[in-house]
């Protein structure tokens, strides 16, 4: 393996923000139950460590959806490759991401997903990309704004690789 990584958010710094991220959320449910909803593949692993600090109830699903179109051109449609198991009605729903950047697979799934009718739905995501950004997508829990840089670790993967790292990184390949 020929990549070189440079730590973009070192572990310590990703893992003291997850918890005030989850302290605000736990503020912000006080008296609920909150229903988290994760974007796989990449969003699992932030959604696992901001799920075990957050101290009111917390109810779990996934989902996992693809965009679909040209390279080049996104049809700003999503095909789901798994669907929710359970329904959303009456739910607080907060909607936990690795990363947004365009916005535009989001903002067609958070639309899907307000038809569903839950209580309240919420966006929390670790890392932000508002550069990226096409698609005016509101974020209500941001860990981090980042430049425009393609970043591995925690969940985001290069090839399927560096999902496991537990910093924020940036791979540098050689060329």
């Amino acid at each position: 393996m020929a990549d070189k990584i440079r730590v973009m958010i070192p572990e310590e710094e990703v893992d003291q923000r997850i918890k005030e991220m989850a302290e605000a959320i736990s503020r912000d449910y006080e008296g609920k139950q909150v229903h988290l909803i994760c974007v796989l593949k990449g969003g699992v692993f932030f959604m696992c460590e901001l799920a075990k600090r957050i101290t009111v109830p917390v109810s779990m699903d996934f989902m996992s959806v693809s965009s679909y179109g040209s390279e080049t051109k996104s049809s700003g449609v999503i095909k789901i490759i798994k669907d929710l198991d359970e329904p959303l009605g009456g739910k607080d729903v907060l909607v936990v991401e690795d990363i947004i950047d365009s916005g535009r697979t989001l903002s067609y799934l958070l639309e899907m997903l307000k038809d569903r009718k839950p209580a309240s739905m919420k966006l929390c995501t670790l890392l932000d990309k508002p550069d990226r950004r096409v698609t005016d997508v509101h974020v209500d829990y941001t860990g981090f704004v980042i430049p425009d840089e393609f970043v591995i670790g925690y969940g985001l993967d290069y090839d399927q690789l560096y999902r496991n790292l537990p910093y924020i990184g940036v791979v540098e390949t050689e060329e």
